[in-house]
């Protein structure tokens, strides 16, 4: 996971927004950056305006800011979960760079929003320090991690948090415990309370690092083995279905990646974007696709998904900025 929106539509004469930025962060405002580059599934429009981080205080400024000036802020992370209009991100998208890891004491650890989730794991497996090594080959940020709680092999990371730092909508910055979090599957409290991770701490154990690398490199593997990690993607496009989504015929799975693939869905293609032959779950970027395509295809698997097993999928990726619907009008 590796993003997470605030504000309104509407912000003041666009000259006046860029002054006041650049004011406040000087060179490091960018106009109309394209952040297909700048994401997994490389693809999508432009920031009206970007900056990058150099420390959560960055956050809670640009949070001030631009909730003075009216303006939407968007943060990106490692750019993975997500998919980006073709008519781009309104406002500022703020992309989190930044990235202090440390000791908090002998069993916990933290790390800014803008430590990659790798990062993390490397870190914390170099210092013989266990609980996260299975997390490796995680894309994205520990705040995108946070926000969407980043599951993998029926795990899910908000179980290995003891406390978040959050900042709201106000600019008011607060240590939560992760029993206030509100994690479930695929979900935190910041996606209903448009509140932004700054950082987290992690419960950790003393452990062996030979052992350590052993599990982190098994975990690695096992991703190269089901994922098609060599193409441009977001990950996981939908959940896997809950219990109380509705029944299943007997013999299927509650597993979003089987639900297309027994749907007759691997391979599947509109313009460049395919449901990939490796794992249904993961559609991909073969070169050049739009988001309208991607988000086509998505809506064709969950319309087949219904059709043939009576079940809605839900997403997993977010929707980032402006999408064309086949009107030719524009959706947020």
């Amino acid at each position: 996971m590796s993003s997470q929106a605030v504000g309104g539509r509407g912000h003041p004469h666009p000259d006046q927004t860029d002054r006041r930025l650049r004011a406040v962060f000087g060179d490091r405002v960018g106009r109309q950056v394209p952040l297909g580059e700048l994401t997994t599934f490389h693809t999508g429009g432009a920031a009206e305006w970007l900056v990058e981080t150099r420390s959560p205080d960055d956050i809670v400024t640009a949070v001030c800011l631009t909730r003075d000036l009216s303006v939407p802020l968007t943060v990106l992370g490692g750019g993975s979960n997500v998919l980006v209009g073709d008519g781009g991100v309104r406002g500022l998208v703020l992309r989190v760079r930044h990235g202090a890891m440390g000791r908090v004491d002998a069993h916990h650890v933290r790390a800014d929003c803008g430590v990659t989730i790798n990062g993390l794991v490397r870190w914390t497996v170099h210092r013989g320090l266990g609980g996260l090594e299975r997390w490796a080959g995680t894309p994205g940020t520990v705040g995108g991690g946070i926000c969407g709680n980043a599951h993998f092999d029926d795990q899910l990371l908000g179980d290995k948090v003891t406390a978040v730092g959050l900042v709201d909508r106000a600019g008011r910055v607060a240590r939560v415990p992760a029993s206030d979090m509100g994690f479930g599957y695929d979900e935190s409290r910041v996606q209903h309370t448009g509140e932004l991770v700054l950082w987290a701490e992690f419960a950790v154990a003393a452990g062996a690092v030979t052992a350590l690398r052993a599990a982190a490199r098994r975990s690695l593997a096992f991703r190269k083995r089901t994922q098609p990690l060599d193409r441009a993607s977001a990950g996981c496009v939908f959940q896997n279905p809950r219990p109380d989504d509705g029944p299943l015929p007997d013999g299927v799975p509650r597993s979003a990646g089987a639900l297309v693939d027994l749907a007759g869905l691997k391979g599947h293609r509109v313009g460049a974007a395919a449901v990939s032959p490796v794992h249904a779950n993961f559609i991909v970027n073969e070169g050049g696709a739009s988001a309208r395509d991607v988000r086509a295809l998505i809506e064709r698997c969950r319309a087949t998904v219904r059709e043939r097993f009576g079940l809605v999928l839900r997403d997993e990726l977010m929707y980032l900025g402006e999408f064309e619907t086949e009107g030719g009008n524009e959706v947020g």
